[in-house]
């Protein structure tokens, strides 16, 4: 059974920083991709960052200089720096296993960010 658990979401001001983990269990978790996907009141589902099993990262424009991936294969955790977060990066943000047979979420982890 896959289960992916977030961590470390809340409330922050303007300008300060959060670390969200994700600990992956039920996959092969050092083969697999993973990414942040992140989803505001209202809008759609939106790509955040995503590293690959080799390190690879790769970041939505909006998050690029701010937002660090980074994984650590002997915890199977997967891990998103936030840094200088402003208003509109409040959102619910979900980690994602991303398997040649199918995705799998976690249950996602509430940022919201006060002006």
């Amino acid at each position: 059974q896959v289960q992916l658990v977030e961590s470390g979401g809340g409330l922050v001001q303007t300008g300060g920083s959060l670390r969200l983990s994700c600990a992956a269990s039920g996959i092969i978790f050092s083969k697999n991709a993973m990414a942040w996907y992140r989803q505001a009141p209202g809008k759609q589902r939106d790509l955040v960052a995503i590293i690959t099993s080799g390190g690879s990262t790769n970041y939505a424009d909006s998050v690029k200089g701010r937002f660090t991936i980074s994984r650590d294969n002997a915890k199977n955790t997967v891990y998103l720096q936030m840094n200088s977060l402003k208003p509109e990066d409040t959102a619910v943000y979900y980690c994602v296993a991303l398997l040649t047979t199918r995705n799998y979420w976690g249950q996602g982890t509430q940022v919201t960010v006060s002006s």
